[in-house]
């Protein structure tokens, strides 16, 4: 029987404090710029986001966080993302490194606070966007498998019903506003290299559910686009 109960195992104490402390807070921690308003608000959006959206998927979806915990241990997950998987989560966790960083051995360039602000509503759209689908989607795992142990089909409502992958459209409107935010240029590359193996994960993901979920090729004539409506 599927349960919401997430065994607290060392290890998933271990990535709880690296998802909630150590990742959201690395700029804050790194340059100790206890005043850097900017750096409190990505670790609050970041800390906050992750708790809010697991607890409502949890509500909706028994069984998702135990899923998501152990993402990594599937055997059927796709051989190319258990690459990229482990390439995005760590992607991820360079932009705020590199911005604390360079904030605290560069001297960096603030964005006009027009663009920071911009950032700021994009990264509250970002994890906005990302719960929605984390709550619509009971299969929303952290690697691609098809989920026949959970009785795995499609979901086609909700954000789902704009794009065909919402999760990393959000991924990468939240990646892509964070180094805006914390006034970072050396974050750009990072956000590009997470672009890069978003898009090539989101086509390899497409084509996998086209080819082994019923049903997956039918939604994806209904909705079209994959990460951004109108353009792909």
């Amino acid at each position: 029987m599927a349960t919401n109960a997430l065994p607290l195992t060392p290890r998933v104490v271990v990535q709880l404090v690296i998802v909630l402390v150590l990742m959201p807070g690395l700029p804050l921690l790194l340059t100790q710029r206890w005043t850097w308003w900017e750096a409190w608000a990505y670790a609050a959006i970041t800390a906050l986001g992750f708790v809010i959206s697991r607890m409502l998927a949890a509500r909706r979806n028994p069984g998702i966080l135990v899923e998501r915990s152990r993402s990594f241990e599937h055997q059927d997950t796709e051989p190319w993302d258990r690459v990229l998987a482990p390439l995005v989560a760590i992607g991820g966790g360079l932009i705020p490194l590199l911005a604390g960083l360079e904030a605290l051995w560069a001297t960096p360039v603030p964005y006009e606070p027009v663009v920071r602000g911009a950032a700021f509503l994009a990264l509250l759209a970002g994890y906005g966007l990302g719960t929605y689908a984390l709550v619509e989607n009971p299969f929303f795992s952290g690697t691609v498998r098809i989920q026949t142990d959970r009785g795995h089909h499609v979901i086609a409502s909700g954000p789902y019903s704009w794009v065909r992958h919402p999760g990393y459209s959000s991924a990468l409107l939240s990646f892509a506003a964070t180094p805006f935010l914390l006034d970072s240029r050396w974050g750009l590359p990072a956000v590009a290299f997470l672009i890069g193996a978003l898009i090539l994960r989101t086509h390899l993901e497409d084509q996998t559910l086209k080819s082994k979920l019923p049903g997956y090729a039918d939604y994806a004539a209904q909705v079209r686009f994959r990460l951004v409506p109108g353009i792909w």
